[in-house]
């Protein structure tokens, strides 16, 4: 009997890595030109090391409007944004760059997996939810096989 799997049964860090790998080899989202140039906020010195970080970042932003639905630029700015050091005085929170979290807003939205709420911000729709499931199934059925093969390797 197959169980129900959503994205919320799911660690965190799996989802979003397979989802990433999900967006980039289905190539439908598209990604801004100065991606590889661009920092992630105010607050960076450096860009991201990580080529595929825009597909990362919209892979954390779906699965975070999936669960807190309504959320908006600033809100994911804020929950991104990091610690700015300011030299010898003490660290202060900075936001995230809102300009990142609009692009991949439009993007997941392009894609069906976003919709505008009413109240404001953004929602996950129909079939973006469907999706996400679909990739929260796909890692636990690969979890399942995997200690599967463990546990007859471990008996053999």
């Amino acid at each position: 009997m197959a169980r129900s799997v959503t994205v919320k049964d799911v660690h965190s860090q799996a989802f979003i890595k397979a989802y990433a790998a999900h967006l980039k080899r289905s190539g439908k989202l598209q990604v801004p030109s100065w991606t590889e140039y661009a920092k992630t906020g105010s607050y960076k010195e450096l860009c991201p090391n990580d080529p595929d970080w825009f597909y990362v970042r919209a892979a954390a932003i779906a699965r975070h409007v999936y669960i807190r639905g309504g959320v908006g630029v600033g809100a994911l700015a804020k929950r991104h944004g990091g610690s700015k050091r300011r030299g010898s005085r003490p660290n202060h929170h900075a936001n995230d760059s809102t300009n990142v979290m609009r692009k991949v807003l439009q993007g997941l939205e392009k894609l069906g997996i976003l919709e505008k709420h009413p109240d404001g911000g953004r929602r996950i729709t129909a079939a973006g939810q469907r999706d996400l499931d679909r990739i929260s199934v796909q890692i636990v059925s690969a979890a399942d096989a995997a200690a599967a093969a463990a546990a007859t390797e471990a008996s053999a």
